[in-house]
C-alpha cells in the first residue's frame, strides 16, 4: 500500500485533494470576512447623524459640518430613492 501511494498518479491524487480543500477554506473564509465588512458600513444618514452630534459637541466648526453635509448629501438622496423603491 505505501508503494502505490508514492507513485506519481496517487501523489498527484492527494496533492489535487489537499488543494482543493485548502481553497474551499479560502473561499470560506474570505466569504465570512466579506459579509462582515458589509455589515459593519454605516449608511450616509447614521454617518450624518454622527458628524451632526460631533458639531454640536464643538468638535468640528460650521464650515466642516456643512462640507462633509455636501458630500453625503448625494449618497443619502441615492439611499432615500432606495428606501422608496424597496416599500
Amino acid at each position: 500500500m505505501k508503494d502505490f501511494l508514492l507513485t506519481t498518479p496517487a501523489q498527484l491524487v492527494i496533492w489535487t485533494t489537499v488543494l482543493l480543500v485548502l481553497l474551499t477554506i479560502g473561499w470560506y473564509v474570505v466569504g465570512r470576512f466579506r459579509d462582515n465588512a458589509d455589515d459593519d458600513r454605516l449608511t450616509a444618514n447614521e454617518l450624518l447623524t454622527n458628524f451632526q452630534e460631533l458639531h454640536h459637541q464643538g468638535d468640528i466648526d460650521e464650515s466642516e459640518y456643512r462640507t462633509i453635509k455636501t458630500a453625503l448629501g448625494a449618497k443619502l438622496r441615492k439611499e432615500i430613492e432606495d428606501s422608496d423603491n424597496d416599500g
